[in-house]
Order: structure tokens, then C-alpha cells, then sequence
């Protein structure tokens, strides 16, 4: 699709599938960046598992995307993330 609009569902799944994935990088205790591992994993797992849904079994694509985002929100980030010790704020992602 080169210069079409993705369809509706789709740029909503991707869009899902980023934000689920977009996390704060870890601050530099080794606590911190096991749970953020962890958590990147459980998460990239959740949204493999959402796509095969919807190539295998025809699951709606909208009704995936919800379910990614309802699990990310289910799943949040509990560890501190890194900040920028001159500034104080959040690194970028």
C-alpha cells in the first residue's frame, strides 16, 4: 500500500503493538533492568500470540489490539526507570 492509508484496524493494532512495546529503558540497579527484561518479554509474547490469533484462527484484528492493550495495562512498568542524573528526567524510549 505506497501511498494508501493502512485500514483502521490495522493502524490500530500497530499502533497497540508499539505502545505495548515502548517501554522506559531501566535505571542501572541489575533489579531494575531484570524486571525490565522480564517485562519486554512477557509483553513481546502477548502481542506474538495476538498475531497468531489472527493469522491462524481469524480472531478481529480490533478486538486484538484491545486485548494488547488491556494486557499491557494489566502488566505495568514497576521497576525505575533510568533518568538522566544532569536533568533528572526520563530517558527516552
Amino acid at each position: 500500500m505506497s501511498d494508501a492509508q493502512l485500514p483502521e484496524p490495522v493502524a490500530e493494532l500497530l499502533a497497540a503493538i508499539a505502545d505495548s512495546l515502548d517501554l522506559p529503558l531501566p535505571s542501572l540497579d541489575p533489579a531494575d533492568e531484570v524486571a525490565h527484561a522480564g517485562l519486554l518479554s512477557d509483553r513481546a509474547a502477548r502481542v506474538r500470540n495476538a498475531a497468531l490469533l489472527i493469522l491462524e484462527d481469524g480472531h478481529p484484528i480490533g478486538r486484538a489490539a484491545q486485548w494488547i492493550r488491556e494486557e499491557a495495562d494489566a502488566r505495568p512498568v514497576t521497576y525505575t526507570p533510568w533518568k538522566r542524573p544532569e536533568t533528572g528526567e526520563a530517558a527516552p524510549c
